[in-house]
């Protein structure tokens, strides 16, 4: 099967090599590819001076454009399975083969990495615990779905998941909009436990002055899906 990590980077230059480092080390049998996201910092440099796999976007689309660019280039290179792997150090490569056995095994159409099956590691902050239950239970009210981790990045998709996010991928602050995109179509998602780790470099896109504006936008972006699927 060919398999594709994508690496959506927007000022990842402290932490990229150590990720690409990791994914050598313990993915080595997954592609790559580094979606430096108009990048204003050396993450375009250090990408070409250690001859990465990447591609350079000429605008800052978010993490929503950016990572629809990644499956765009999975669909078209007709990879089986395409998973997510941050640039900011928190996700474990380690894991993707567990993942990827557990997505075949159980027929399933995406497998989330959950911080939140085992409670260990690396839990987020408290105020974003509490974002983090709150979109666990408004998940579960539109979709009758239990996921414990809905806006955990380290995801994996299947091939018809693929096709569907090239074409069509939430744009800003995508992971629990697009759960319920994926789940609404009657596609299937389980989640295993994982171990993340704080960022090693950069600094989160969601400062908590911009918390607030991130769970009105996500919750009313999620109910709008929940009744365009209807």
């Amino acid at each position: 099967m060919k398999k594709l990590i994508i690496i959506p980077a927007f000022n990842e230059s402290e932490s990229i090599e150590q990720t690409i480092n990791e994914i050598i080390e313990n993915a080595p049998t997954f592609d790559y590819i580094i979606i430096n996201d108009c990048s204003n910092d050396n993450t375009k440099y250090i990408c070409n001076k250690n001859n990465y796999n990447y591609i350079d976007l000429s605008i800052n689309l978010g993490i929503g454009g950016a990572m629809q660019t990644g499956y765009k280039y999975a669909f078209e290179n007709d990879y089986d399975i395409a998973v997510q792997i941050d640039g900011d150090g928190q996700h474990d490569p380690s894991y993707l083969n567990r993942m990827s056995e557990y997505l075949i095994e159980n027929k399933l159409d995406m497998v989330i990495g959950s911080r939140f099956i085992d409670n260990e590691g690396f839990q987020s902050s408290g105020l974003r615990r509490l974002g983090i239950k709150y979109f666990t239970v408004l998940i579960k009210l539109l979709t009758k779905q239990q996921i414990t981790d809905p806006t955990s990045g380290l995801r994996m998709a299947n091939k018809k998941i693929i096709k569907l996010f090239c074409n069509d991928y939430p744009i800003d602050y995508p992971e629990p909009e697009s759960i319920v995109v994926v789940l609404r179509k009657k596609f299937r998602i389980g989640e295993i436990p994982v171990i993340m780790k704080e960022r090693s470099g950069g600094i989160s896109s969601i400062s908590p002055r911009k918390s607030i504006y991130y769970m009105i936008k996500v919750t009313l972006a999620i109910i709008i899906e929940r009744i365009r699927q209807d």
